[in-house]
């Protein structure tokens, strides 16, 4: 019995700190800069008059993660996990899809605006780029992203402008 009460002894004491306190996201301002993005998503130009795909992002982790899933209109896939990190101030973005591209960002909320620059790396060519993307919510309830890629020149081009307008059915928080 001394064996059993000696076991449980430490593994109390070998608990793992995550698990006592939870850091309380959904209550915290600075967490929620990025909700405006979440909801269910058909992805077009600016005129809506071609679909680029759909995206649908969730608030998950006790509100901790925005979780990208994108299907593009010819199949392709992707997702990106979004989070804000108290030790740096700053939003991150991690999107990884079916075999093209790994897109690494950072960054704030600026004039209403999330900015995040970073580095994309094409899994083909081994070639990496600076990167940065903005959404900006638009009046409408629709969100605007647009990405650009820094060139070999070291000039800024556009690499994707979408509008994100909800799915029927689905609203935006």
């Amino acid at each position: 019995m001394h064996f059993l009460a000696l076991l449980l002894l430490l593994l109390s004491a070998t608990t793992p700190s995550w698990s006592a306190d939870k850091y309380a996201c959904m209550d915290r301002p600075e967490h929620r800069q990025f909700d405006f993005w979440a909801g269910s998503w058909r992805v077009t130009n600016k005129e809506g008059d071609k679909t680029y795909g759909n995206n649908t992002i969730t608030i998950e982790e006790s509100g901790c993660v925005l979780q990208e899933r994108w299907r593009s209109a010819s199949g392709g896939t992707g997702s990106s996990m979004n989070y804000y990190d108290p030790g740096d101030g700053r939003w991150h973005q991690l999107w990884v899809d079916s075999g093209s591209s790994i897109i690494d960002i950072a960054g704030k909320l600026r004039d209403g605006s999330m900015v995040l620059a970073g580095t994309i790396y094409y899994l083909g060519d081994s070639r990496r780029a600076d990167f940065r993307g903005t959404w900006t919510p638009l009046p409408d309830g629709s969100v605007r992203q647009f990405f650009e890629e820094r060139d070999a020149e070291g000039e800024w081009q556009t690499w994707f402008d979408g509008y994100y307008h909800p799915s029927a059915g689905t609203q935006s928080p």
